[in-house]
């Protein structure tokens, strides 16, 4: 990004060498701050430069797409703020930090790192789509064959078409899918009932058979591949996996930690001359590949003529028909939405066939589906929803007359949802409260349960023999971290009639899966929004807010609820932190070391999470980590799922594994995953911090982290503290430049022209 002409900045504040002489509000420091790690946004082990397939080696810092770790889960990536993008599938795909699932994922070492049995997060995904599938099957059931290819002609339509009508029962693929034995339906009740809590019992995938992975791992052993990938192959390409992969080499790259240029080398190992780079089955694996990088950037499609950049970069002769091999083979679905919105009446038809067409799209059909699912889904609620006369709120109001509602506003506004579920119930409709994280149910009311808890079934109403929920209205607070995928599970799962409320902050960073189901319903606006009145209290309240409208504002801070601490470089800046975490906050402020969460920028750097967690474990909780680098008492970042991060405390390890506390919950991390999903948790990314708030919060902006600043991130981050918020400053006038003007990328999605075209002309 480049610094305005003529910008003032705020007012330099003096170094504050303890909280007791706190400055009152963020200003730039006016030395020069390098920024060595552009940047990006994505949060969780996009920082991590070297790939599990790669081996250490790799150096930090880098913001191609060629150095995103290959083992993130899709998703994580918080928006990048930096202004080295480009157009290219592969710069779009890019970021340092990619999916919330890979935030506590291994560090660069090589593939040999890599998982070789499914894990029990892949487990529950699983169970999701399973349960998906057969909502699906029971939908089609009812309405008949589903129509395939709308939007597509030849192979890949009569694949779509295919596809969905496996998924909807009526082809034989449907065999696969063995339905439980319905539950009775819910009636409606005239007080609301307690929910009934169904435990979770997600099966566990059928291993691959030994004499399979022995098979992969001699392909593997003849290509020059780790050994290592030999399960995960095995798992994802099933009993015909090592034929497969002699036939067509280039389905490696679809292995976590695989890059292009090893697999084209596993490929000119096997095939000899016999392969080249416009080899069709490369052309086809590359296409998907892009767009599973890009989906670490939140986009759930990508524009063709990126998709062909991306393939250029890569030495594929001829770009276009590259893709259309890879749409023709069905490995990838193109779409071209319909311009929905009327032309104005006097322009003529000369410049109506001069606006340009809208752009064609390139997709996986996991997110194709999913929006189409969500935009189906979502159009259901409104035109089934029953309008009825609600007194209360403007809330109360809009939810009684509609089936879906939108509500904005800061934090303090979280009350509201909470309250208009309480109202509901009183009125005898069965409502439940769901969040994002376990943090943020505090605010949200004892009853609120998480959204991933809800979907898997460990809590929440049962559901009904149509496998929906049994549930009158859902309030939903945090939805700007609904992806698209987990939304569309989300909506399925309710039953006609049923009233969704979405609550969330629209100017906080977006989902860490793909999509932004949020923002595009809101920019669709086919359902009533009410923006929230109530502002944010105190000076952290004021601050943020000004942030919100890309202000960084002084603030008078008469209790110390903001301290800035200017830094020269990263050393500086992790000894600083090390000494408020310890020493400064809970001697000053009376928040004590273990209610104050770190927040930076990424995973890299010299003062990023791995960094500041080493500095603050050796300080605050020093041991020889003898159970996999964790002693009791460490506090911990797991995620148990791509996309989620709980915050807990070891508390001891067995033969079993490592036990953790999270909230109210015992966890138990089996030892084998111990590496993958755990990191140590004094310092987290902004993806990682989102849904939760601590008392007091600590915001690191070393001098490499300037490139991953953006408006989003800032407000963020900033927005965690409850009480008091200290900021390590070092980014010099990057920080003032990204609240005014680093607003983050857009993401490539579908689903606002497909709510609009469900729905525009109702609400017309």
């Amino acid at each position: 990004m480049t610094e305005p002409s003529g910008e003032t900045a705020p007012e330099a504040v003096a170094p504050a060498e303890d909280l007791e002489e706190a400055p009152e509000a963020p200003a730039s420091d006016d030395r020069p701050g390098a920024a060595e790690e552009p940047g990006t946004g994505g949060d969780p082990d996009a920082r991590e430069q070297s790939g599990a397939a790669e081996g250490a080696g790799s150096g930090e810092g880098s913001g191609s797409a060629e150095e995103v770790r290959a083992d993130d889960e899709p998703g994580s990536g918080e928006e990048s703020g930096s202004g080295d993008e480009s157009g290219s599938a592969e710069q779009t795909a890019a970021g340092d930090e990619a999916g919330s699932a890979a935030e506590a994922g291994t560090e660069a070492g090589g593939v040999e790192g890599a998982a070789a049995e499914l894990s029990d997060a892949q487990a529950e995904l699983a169970a999701q789509r399973e349960l998906r599938a057969r909502i699906e099957a029971r939908k089609a059931e009812k309405s008949g064959p589903v129509a395939g290819g709308a939007k597509l002609s030849g192979t890949a339509a009569d694949l779509l078409a295919a596809v969905r009508a496996v998924e909807g029962g009526t082809a034989s693929g449907s065999t696969f899918y063995e339905a439980p034995e319905p539950a009775p339906r819910r009636p409606a009740a005239e007080t609301a009932p307690p929910m009934t809590v169904r435990p979770p019992a997600p099966e566990q995938p059928a291993a691959p058979a030994p004499g399979t992975t022995a098979a992969v791992r001699e392909v593997l052993a003849q290509g020059g591949a780790p050994e290592a990938l030999a399960g995960q192959v095995a798992a994802a390409l099933g009993e015909g996996a090592a034929a497969a992969l002699r036939e067509d080499p280039w389905q490696l790259l679809a292995m976590s930690g695989v890059r292009p240029e090893q697999a084209d080398g596993f490929a000119r190992a096997l095939l000899g001359p016999a392969c080249g780079p416009g080899d069709p089955r490369r052309a086809v694996a590359l296409t998907v590949w892009l767009l599973e990088r890009a989906a670490l950037q939140g986009h759930t499609a990508l524009e063709i003529q990126a998709v062909r950049a991306g393939l250029a970069g890569h030495a594929v002769p001829d770009p276009e028909q590259a893709v259309e091999t890879a749409v023709s083979e069905g490995a990838v679905l193109a779409f071209q939405e319909e311009e929905t919105a009327e032309e104005p009446e006097e322009e003529t038809s000369e410049e109506q066939e001069q606006a340009p067409a809208a752009p064609v799209l390139i997709g996986l059909d996991r997110y194709a589906l999913a929006e189409e699912s969500l935009a189906d889904g979502l159009a259901r609620l409104v035109r089934t929803a029953k309008a009825d006369a609600w007194e209360g709120s403007a809330l109360e109001r809009a939810t009684g007359a509609h089936g879906l509602v939108l509500h904005t506003g800061g934090e303090a506004s979280r009350a509201e949802p909470p309250a208009l579920a309480a109202a509901a119930r009183e009125r005898g409709l069965r409502t439940l409260v769901a969040v994002h994280a376990d943090g943020g149910r505090r605010s949200a009311g004892a009853e609120a349960v998480t959204v991933a808890a809800l979907l898997s079934g460990a809590a929440g109403p049962g559901r009904d023999e149509d496998g929906a929920f049994a549930l009158d209205l859902l309030v939903v607070l945090d939805a700007p971290q609904l992806d698209v995928e987990t939304g569309a599970m989300l909506v399925e799962s309710l039953p006609d009639g049923c009233r969704l409320v979405l609550s969330g902050d629209p100017e906080v960073l977006g989902a860490p899966g793909a999509g932004r189901v949020f923002a595009d319903v809101l920019a669709a606006r086919v359902c009533p929004r009410i923006a929230s009145r109530v502002p944010d209290p105190g000076p952290l309240g004021e601050l943020v807010s000004g942030i919100g409208v890309g202000e960084l504002n002084q603030v008078e801070a008469p209790g110390k609820e903001i301290v800035i601490v200017p830094v020269r470089d990263a050393g500086e800046a992790v000894h600083r932190t090390v000494q408020l975490v310890a020493d400064s906050v809970p001697r000053a402020i009376g928040v004590p070391s273990e209610q104050t969460q770190v927040v930076t920028v990424g995973h890299g750097g010299s003062a990023g999470t791995r960094a500041l967690n080493a500095a603050l474990k050796q300080r605050l909780n020093p041991g020889p980590g003898r159970f996999g680098g964790y002693d009791p008492g460490d506090r911990v970042a797991y995620a148990p799922a791509p996309g989620r991060t709980v915050t807990g405390t070891v508390l001891g390890a067995d033969a079993e594994g490592l036990r953790l506390r999270c909230g109210e919950e015992e966890v138990l991390v089996p030892k084998e995953r111990v590496e993958s999903v755990l990191r140590h948790g004094w310092a987290l990314t902004a993806h990682q911090a989102a849904g939760t708030r601590w008392p007091a919060v600590v915001v690191v902006l070393p001098g490499d982290a300037a490139g991953g600043l953006s408006r989003p991130w800032v407000y963020t981050a900033f927005g965690r503290a409850e009480r008091h918020l200290s900021v390590v400053h070092g980014v010099d006038q990057a920080l003032p430049r990204a609240v005014a003007e680093g607003v983050a990328p857009e993401r490539t999605t579908r689903l606002r022209p497909l709510l609009e075209g469900l729905l525009a002309a109702d609400e017309e």
